[in-house]
């Protein structure tokens, strides 16, 4: 997928419910490590730093759904987020917003459509959870969390 096919970023923003504040957040969040050594952009524009952060957001957003909706046994609320928060439901979520249409992919990437097998989607996402959360805070990444149907409304 060329940056000429790309679909505008602001899309997603839509889809998601959140305008960022940070743009440049949400351009990091959507550009893969391979895309910025090819063009030559500064080390940290790209989204794997976003990505572990959002996995730990969306960890915590999980588990605090299942405490406030009151669960109080660990073994419930862990199989609990086993079951919201794994590759398969992120990818899924990614997949349903079309993510892959926003980032930009390294050449390599683009021609091999890495989005299609594996983890890359689910890690798209959490990339851009994380920079939800840097943009708006943890109670923005909950609101869009909720939005897309990981967790359910309070």
């Amino acid at each position: 997928m060329s940056d000429a096919s790309r679909r505008n970023p602001g899309e997603i923003e839509e889809q998601i419910g959140y305008a960022f504040r940070d743009r440049s957040l949400l351009g990091r969040a959507l550009t893969r490590l391979a895309y910025t050594l090819e063009a030559g952009l500064p080390s940290g524009a790209h989204m794997d730093a976003l990505a572990t952060l959002g996995d730990a957001v969306i960890n915590v957003v999980v588990v605090a759904a299942a405490v406030t909706g009151g669960a109080h046994d660990k073994g419930a609320i862990t199989n609990r987020k086993m079951n919201l928060v794994n590759m398969s439901r992120l990818r899924a979520l990614a997949e349903d917003l079309d993510l892959a249409d926003y980032v930009r992919w390294g050449k390599g990437e683009a021609a091999q459509r890495v989005w299609t097998s594996g983890r890359v989607l689910a890690e798209c996402l959490e990339a851009l959870i994380g920079a939800v959360y840097l943009d708006g805070g943890m109670e923005a990444a909950a609101v869009v969390l909720r939005r897309l149907g990981l967790t359910e409304k309070a």
